[in-house]
């Protein structure tokens, strides 16, 4: 299935959630935010929520620093 990730095609498994795709990514879901198709998808619904072909998905990292 053809995604695109933060503008960069990628191909990922069907039935792969947005919890799934973050580790496949290898982020922390506590320091991310993500969108699907410009819809915030809320942290709790990370593991309920699949990813469909050709979605748009927009990952923001959080960053620390001081």
């Amino acid at each position: 299935m053809q995604i695109n990730i933060n503008g960069s095609a990628k191909t990922i498994d069907h039935h792969t959630t947005v919890a799934q795709l973050l580790t496949t990514l290898q982020l922390e879901p506590v320091r991310v935010a993500v969108e699907i198709n410009e819809d915030l998808v809320s942290r709790k619904s990370f593991e309920q929520t699949h990813i469909q072909d050709g979605d748009r998905i927009e990952i923001v990292t959080f960053v620390g620093g001081g």
